[in-house]
């Protein structure tokens, strides 16, 4: 009678799908072409004008590249000056893809203006701008992207976007890297968020206080407070603040000096 013991050892040779790995080591290749160059940009709106402003740190990590890097560009102007743009575009994350939207959202527009006689619409550069994000959805463009300008009846116009294409029209928005510590103060400062009309009730049937647009001298103070705050508590912000104002008669540029440490 045959033993069990009998049988023929196992086959080393045989692929069991619990058979021991072989020597050679897995390999993975891959790489991540990304950098984030810190830096916050933020916009607000009013009656009639848009303001968007960023700061102008570049950072890598814990190194400044450069204490003077613009986040937010003029869209479709004449020369490179922006003379006789209408339309502003601030963006922050990776600079390079920055720049390479920008220039891209620019000639688009340009382009619109020479082939229709007429210039684009701040909501049809919205939608466009969307779209050129949309295309790209598979490797985006590493960014933050606000648009702003003037609608059709004169009033500011702000539209705030993720890395691939979706959008919304706001009040008001903050991107960046202190955007977690600008947006708290631009909802109760801006967007009247947690503040109740005195007087109107008791407790919780105090009656919320209103939204509505703030003129615009107090508009720029908040922008520089909002900044003035942030660069107190993130290293990636800091040196000048960069203000872009759109209004009937164009678009003006203001700088103030930030902290620089």
């Amino acid at each position: 009678m045959t033993s069990l013991l009998d049988h023929p050892a196992h086959n080393e040779s045989i692929g069991y799908s619990f058979s021991q790995p072989t020597a050679a080591p897995v390999r993975q290749h891959g790489f991540y072409p990304y950098t984030d160059n810190g830096g916050s940009t933020l916009g607000i709106t009013g009656s009639d004008f848009a303001i968007l402003a960023g700061d102008t740190r570049s950072t890598s990590g814990y190194n400044i590249n450069s204490r003077m890097v613009p986040k937010v560009f003029k869209i479709g102007g004449d020369d490179e000056t922006g003379e006789g743009a209408h339309i502003i575009l601030s963006v922050v994350g990776f600079a390079a893809d920055g720049n390479a939207l920008k220039e891209r959202l620019d000639s688009v527009v340009k382009m619109y203006k020479y082939q229709h006689g007429k210039a684009m619409s701040v909501s049809a550069c919205a939608q466009r701008l969307s779209t050129i994000l949309y295309q790209k959805r598979f490797f985006p463009y590493y960014v933050t992207a606000i648009l702003a300008g003037l609608d059709e009846e004169g009033k500011g116009a702000l539209y705030s976007y993720d890395p691939v294409g979706s959008y919304e029209r706001e009040q008001c928005r903050a991107a960046g890297a202190a955007a977690s510590l600008i947006m708290p103060f631009l909802d109760n400062q801006v967007n009247f968020k947690n503040q109740y009309i005195p007087g109107s009730g008791e407790g919780h049937a105090l009656e919320p206080r209103k939204a509505e647009p703030l003129p615009r001298d107090t508009v720029e103070q908040l922008v520089r407070d909002a900044f003035t705050s942030a660069v107190e508590r993130h290293i990636e912000v800091g040196d000048h603040l960069q203000l872009m104002v759109a209004t009937r008669d164009g678009i003006q540029e203001i700088y103030h000096p930030l902290k620089k440490d």
